[in-house]
């Protein structure tokens, strides 16, 4: 069962949640927000909304680099093990081509590129999403299960709040949110 809103000053809480009827309630009150000074603000919809990435000032994946660096690492030790065997564990004279015969090594080396991005693609994304996060602090709130039916939410944490939890829950009002609640920090 959902805390009771109005709680102690002991309880330590993560922030609020809003949630507009509409996507263009969501979009016009993140701008508003942005524009109150809030930086911490988390969007739950069903559906992608175009424009609200932008409005939300999200931060520039590190995964492209994530992925080269898994690329360029996997292709050279797979090329850097080609050589050292080829080179010094066991030279063989074979048809008489040199030992460092670079066409051959090429093959096996981009394999280690696709197979270095690969690893490096899925645990870089594990890390940048933070995940297994098996529990959010919004899941508390019983409503939130709409977001990915028909609803439409804000999260705001509180360590954002520029001003105090009465004021956000008004001005949350003002922009048209059918309701706020104050999220307990699990």
């Amino acid at each position: 069962m959902n805390e009771p809103l109005n709680q102690s000053p002991e309880t330590k809480r993560w922030g609020h949640l809003s949630q507009f009827s509409d996507a263009d309630s969501l979009l016009a009150a993140v701008k508003a927000l942005r524009d109150d000074g809030y930086e911490q603000i988390e969007a739950f919809t069903p559906f992608p909304l175009e424009g609200l990435s932008e409005q939300l000032h999200l931060p520039r994946t590190p995964m492209p680099l994530i992925i080269l660096i898994g690329g360029l690492l996997g292709g050279s030790s797979i090329y850097a093990l080609e050589y050292w065997v080829n080179l010094s564990a066991y030279p063989l004279n074979i048809g008489g081509r040199p030992l460092h015969s670079w066409p051959s090594f090429i093959p096996p080396a981009f394999e280690g590129v696709v197979l270095g991005a690969a690893i490096f693609g899925v645990y870089g994304l594990l890390w940048v999403c933070g995940l297994p996060r098996l529990n959010h602090p919004v899941f508390e709130i019983e409503e939130f299960q709409r977001a990915s039916v028909d609803g439409f939410f804000l999260a705001i944490e509180a360590t954002e709040d520029p001003s105090p939890p009465e004021n956000l829950e008004s001005r949350l009002q003002e922009l048209g949110a059918t309701g706020v609640w104050e999220v307990p920090d699990v």
